[in-house]
Parts: structure tokens; sequence; C-alpha cells
């Protein structure tokens, strides 16, 4: 399903990687677990429940300070599992543009 779509090499943690998930506007954080990786995306099990959470766009924290994260658009929902794509630098602004271009 979600493994077949992946594009390049996908890192499995045997035991998973804590990490946390924080809204856009910093109005709401949850804990979750990184259970794989690739460059494109994650694979999250997700602590408490995600319903009413706004995950079109949020951050994965990949450490406790918020250092190292990465901004993550919502592909797939499976229980407390989530998938993720990563967003680049300027994809936002790419897709608005091409939204404009064909209004």
């Amino acid at each position: 399903m979600a493994d077949e779509r992946r594009v390049g090499g996908r890192v499995t943690f045997e035991r998973g990687m804590p990490a946390f998930m924080m809204g856009i506007d910093g109005t709401w954080r949850r804990n979750c677990t990184m259970e794989d990786v690739s460059e494109t995306g994650a694979k999250l099990t997700v602590e408490g429940s995600v319903e009413g959470l706004h995950l079109k766009e949020f951050f994965l924290l990949l450490s406790s300070t918020g250092l190292a994260y990465r901004r993550c658009e919502l592909t797939w929902v499976n229980g407390d599992q989530i998938g993720v794509n990563f967003l680049k630098v300027g994809d936002k602004k790419k897709r608005a543009g091409r939204e404009s271009a064909d209004a």
C-alpha cells in the first residue's frame, strides 16, 4: 500500500524513534514514534487522538528542543499510525503559483 508508492530507500527503526508533532501555528503538540523514514516521508505512530488536529501541514520535531525538524503533510491514516510526506522549502509557494496560473 503506502510502501509501494515510496520513492527511494526506507530505514525502519527496530524500536521506533521518539519524536513530536506540532501544529504550524504552535497551538497543539503530540508525542509520536517514527517507525520508518525515507528521503521523502515517514510513518508515525501517534500517542493520543489525532481527531480535531489540523494535519494538512505540521512540523515533525526530531529533538526535544525543536532544533531538528521537518515540515510535513498528512498522506494517510490507519488507526494510530499516519503517513507523512516531507515538504521542501518553497513547496507551498510553488503549489500556490500553479493554482493561480490554472485559474
